[in-house]
């Protein structure tokens, strides 16, 4: 009745039981607290229940921050095992677990905080700056959110029932296969992906709808902000590319649940099919992340230089180049698997002509600065941080698109010092600018800048600390996935200097955390207009607190930085607006309900537990069927309700 699940499956080393026991009490601690202040109604008509894309994305960036301190905790368990242990067999971590926790780190960090956060943004801002009152799709909107959701869930339960994969965080197949890899690990891997991969496919399909039908009048696509011709470009990448990863991801399980053989060894399958595959998916995902932090950099350097975007025409150019180049450079990250010569450089010149465009935008940056007054507050910061960290990380992409400086640095450290360069100085660097940058437009105060800059300074020397070392250690041979080394070749200085880093990255995260409970005890003293940083385009025109309809006219756009041009030609008059009757969705369950069903199909299919599957799957099928035969979707709210509400906002808005 129960499948595989039996008691075996309970936690039985001292880490694991640790991690699980904290969790649990911070959860019934949660529970207890809701439930102690009568807020669960509260939580579920506000904010679980919305289809309001500002409140979606607020909870977006509280799963994917949650979720990033899950993810720290698992690279501190990596660095510690490496530094302390890393020339003996012995250490707290045993071998088993430490490729777990690897896997885990690396699948975290990217699908469930990379992603997360960049989808937060995405539902906060590109309504609002293309002038729109909702998304195109407003549950579908909730539906994504909540899988995303499921998906993060089923990723954690791994911690307590059963295990997590042992195979990577990309699965490479034969070691994900059913002979090397016989427990629920990679079947929790595969159905965490494929739940939250699910919801991030119709994220895509939702804003490239969203930007293309659902712009103010008169905003053409050449008087789009650059972050939304980002988004754009991400979310046609994602409509492309996820398709590849659901499809791989069905394929090898269908190979662990049926015994057929996709990408076994025997029988006709092909485990390159599989590597193809996974990174016809992998690469346009890096674009995926970097291009929204790319627009925010965009909106933050010209706002806080006092000048026009330099090369705008290029920058939307340059946008487009990447999305269509990145299907082309698949293939650098295996060109150790004897594809052969012409097609090693075919790719490896793909791989350097991409580096064109994105040395375009850096140049047109510094161009926006150049003769500028500009204004080094943190956001501006996060940037000059992201130039130096990226510029890395760009040369040494550049290195390794030479095939045979591949062959030497392939699978070693000095390929994971790369990929962390691009991901945490570009995704992450971006997402904190970002972050730092619109948080007064949606709470009202700043964020305290003391101590900003003390994270943003903590953050950088312990990412160079970290992670400049294992540039050193590749070099000389040091393979990654390992949990020590021979002691013969004296590394163990460089892997405690990274082993620092991270602690100082950990002290910044640590400063992230006072900074926001300093700002929020310190709000009255921080209060700030709805355009604090004398902003460029029409997010920054709503008051603050923005209301549920974003914009109760939907005045013409006449320029490219509609806002400043109104602020420069006199703020329009509110007096005497005519205001008009606004349609706005009602908050839906099904949202919820749809991804539990989704979850439970998951681990139904995990553990063998078919008839709970199939429970699972009717469920989501019966849902959906719900969901589309119930009309009254929306309510109106008045002409006469907004004017009275509009004069409030405004009258609260310095």
């Amino acid at each position: 009745m129960f499948g595989k699940l039996g008691l075996d499956a309970l936690p039985h080393d001292p880490i694991t039981i640790g991690g699980v026991v904290g969790g649990t009490i911070a959860l019934i601690g949660i529970a207890v607290a809701m439930t102690y202040f009568k807020k669960w109604k509260w939580l579920w008509q506000n904010w679980i229940t919305s289809l309001d894309p500002k409140k979606i994305g607020i909870m977006y960036i509280i799963v994917a921050a949650v979720m990033l301190l899950r993810g720290l905790a698992d690279a501190a368990m990596l660095r510690a095992q490496q530094a302390v242990f890393a020339t003996g067999d012995g250490g707290p971590i045993s071998p088993d677990l430490f490729q777990q926790v690897f896997s885990a780190h690396g699948t975290i960090m990217i699908f469930f905080v990379a992603m997360g956060v960049i989808f937060g943004l995405i539902n906060l801002i590109v309504p609002l700056q293309i002038g729109s009152r909702d998304v195109a799709f407003p549950f579908l909107n909730s539906v994504s959110l909540w899988l995303f959701v499921a998906g993060m869930v089923l990723i954690n339960v791994a911690l307590g029932i059963g295990e997590f994969s042992a195979a990577g965080w990309l699965a490479y197949p034969p070691l994900s296969e059913l002979q090397y890899s016989p427990g629920t690990g990679v079947d929790y891997w595969i159905w965490s992906l494929q739940i939250a991969g699910v919801g991030s496919l119709l994220s895509g399909v939702n804003f490239i709808a969203t930007i293309l039908k659902m712009r103010r009048k008169g905003m053409t696509l050449m008087k789009m902000p650059i972050f939304t011709w980002s988004v754009l470009c991400a979310m046609v990448l994602v409509v492309f590319a996820f398709p590849i990863l659901t499809a791989t991801l069905g394929m090898l399980s269908l190979d662990r649940t049926l015994g057929m053989h996709f990408f076994t060894s025997d029988m006709g399958g092909n485990p390159m099919m599989y590597i193809n595959l996974i990174w016809a998916w992998g690469h346009p995902e890096v674009y995926i992340l970097i291009l929204p932090a790319f627009g925010i950099f965009s909106e933050i350097v010209p706002v806080f230089s006092r000048k026009r975007l330099f090369g705008y025409v290029s920058m939307v150019w340059a946008l487009i180049a990447i999305t269509v180049l990145s299907f082309t450079v698949w293939l650098h990250h295996f060109f150790t698997m004897g594809s052969g010569a012409k097609v090693n450089a075919f790719f490896g010149i793909m791989t350097m002509v991409i580096a064109i465009p994105t040395g375009v935008k850096v140049f047109n940056w510094i161009f926006t600065m150049f003769r500028g007054r500009v204004k080094f507050a943190t956001p501006m910061l996060w940037f000059m941080g992201f130039v130096v960290t990226f510029t890395i990380g760009g040369l040494t992409g550049v290195l390794m698109a030479v095939p045979g400086i591949d062959f030497q640095v392939h699978n070693s450290l000095f390929l994971v010092a790369h990929f962390h360069n691009m991901i945490i100085g570009g995704v992450l660097f971006g997402v904190f600018a970002g972050f730092t940058y619109w948080f007064p437009k949606f709470t009202g105060f700043r964020l305290n800048e003391r101590l900003g800059k003390y994270a943003f300074w903590l953050w950088l020397v312990g990412f160079l600390l970290a992670f400049m070392p294992l540039y050193a250690l590749g070099f000389m041979g040091a393979v990654r996935r390992l949990d020590h080394y021979d002691p013969s070749m004296g590394w163990q200085g460089l892997f405690i200097v990274a082993g620092v880093g991270v602690l100082v990255i950990l002290l910044g995260v640590g400063m992230q955390i006072l900074q926001l409970i300093v700002s929020i005890v310190q709000r009255k003293k921080n209060m700030v207009t709805g355009d604090p940083w004398d902003g460029r385009t029409l997010e920054w025109s709503t008051p603050t607190p923005i209301p549920e309809y974003n914009y109760a006219r939907l005045d013409t756009v006449t320029e490219r930085d509609e806002f400043w041009e109104q602020k420069q030609a006199g703020t329009k008059d509110r007096r005497n607006v005519k205001y008009e009757d606004i349609d706005i969705p009602k908050n839906s369950g099904y949202g919820p309900f749809i991804a539990a069903a989704a979850f439970i199909v998951g681990f139904g299919v995990i553990w063998h537990i078919w008839w709970l599957a199939l429970v699972g799957l009717v469920a989501v099928i019966v849902l959906i069927i719900m969901r589309t035969l119930k009309e009254d979707t929306e309510t109106t709210l008045s002409a006469k309700t907004i004017a009275s509400q509009e004069a409030k906002l405004w009258s609260k808005t310095i």
